[in-house]
């Protein structure tokens, strides 16, 4: 079932308030207490680390942020929100999708991470379909975009399959775990 919203209020910089985006096969949902093992196995694992802006994730960490998210909405300006992605089926947590919408409540910025057993299963690009809908339809942005590292081909040509185009490739823009 999907949230229905005031995009009156989403306007006005108020977020609709949802609690769970579905797919076929994904629930995109809070966080749980009970999703911190499974968060802080992936967050920890180097490979699914590598083109992130983080490296590794302590309990105390991870425990702050689901915390933090109990009372935070998805939707509001100059936030981000960070959304659980579980499998419907067996109801393990296979990743996370996040969502910053900027101070002037008409565009946003998207990321996600899956757990290195869960990608190739086209988990993220469900995922992110689902979030872009619930971004232009229940918070009625405008523009949705993504940052990623060129080199992470995989995350390219997701973004692309979405519909997603281009805009610019920094050269040596930022220095990035140690390059």
């Amino acid at each position: 079932m999907c949230p229905t919203a005031d995009s009156e209020g989403a306007r006005r910089g108020v977020p609709p308030t949802t609690e769970r985006l579905e797919t076929e096969r994904l629930a995109i949902r809070r966080f749980a207490d009970s999703d911190l093992e499974p968060f802080l196995a992936y967050r920890n694992d180097p490979e699914v680390a590598r083109y992130q802006s983080w490296d590794s994730c302590t309990e105390r960490e991870a425990t702050a942020m689901i915390e933090e998210l109990k009372s935070e909405q998805p939707g509001t300006p100059g936030e981000w929100f960070q959304f659980a992605i579980e499998l419907k089926e067996t109801g393990a947590l296979v990743g996370d999708s996040a969502l910053k919408v900027e101070e002037d409540g008409r565009q946003a910025e998207v990321g996600f991470t899956l757990s290195r057993e869960h990608q190739g299963k086209g988990y993220a690009s469900e995922a992110v379909s689902r979030l872009l809908d619930y971004a232009f339809g229940q918070l009625d942005l405008h523009r949705v975009y993504a940052i990623t590292d060129q080199e992470n081909a995989p995350s390219v040509a997701l973004l692309e399959r979405l519909g997603m185009r281009r805009e610019g490739a920094f050269v040596e823009n930022a220095w990035f775990k140690g390059r």
